[in-house]
């Protein structure tokens, strides 16, 4: 997956937006004002992107011990999040659904007020 899939795959999700919390090169897409993707632009431009993305603990074992490009999250909880090589050999439909988990765990943390607040907007 490529950075322009990657990043118009992520905005594209309800209620997504793009952020720079950390510094000038931190890519974060949230959902409700939480994180549930991020990526360095700086490792993107060296050719070794990956990508931070928040899993199911049980998930994220499993998902580690299958594929040599899983990995713990990278700066992040280890139970929570994975780091995923993003020019490895996975494909790029599995990679959207794991953007796809990620979204979905962080949206159903939200509030139900938040919750249907983002159901209510338009695409």
């Amino acid at each position: 997956m490529n950075l322009e899939t990657y990043y118009e795959y992520c905005l594209s999700k309800k209620g997504a937006t793009e952020h720079f919390p950390f510094d000038e090169e931190t890519l974060v897409f949230k959902v409700g004002g939480k994180m549930f993707a991020l990526s360095s632009l700086t490792q993107w431009e060296k050719n070794i992107p990956s990508v931070n993305l928040k899993c199911d603990p049980e998930r994220a074992q499993e998902l580690r011990a299958e594929y040599d490009d899983i990995k713990p999250g990278y700066h992040m909880s280890k139970v929570h999040w994975n780091t995923i090589t993003m020019n490895g050999d996975l494909p790029t439909a599995f990679i959207k659904e794991l953007i796809d988990h990620s979204y979905d765990l962080v949206f159903k943390s939200l509030t139900k007020k938040i919750q249907n607040e983002i159901i209510e907007l338009e695409n």
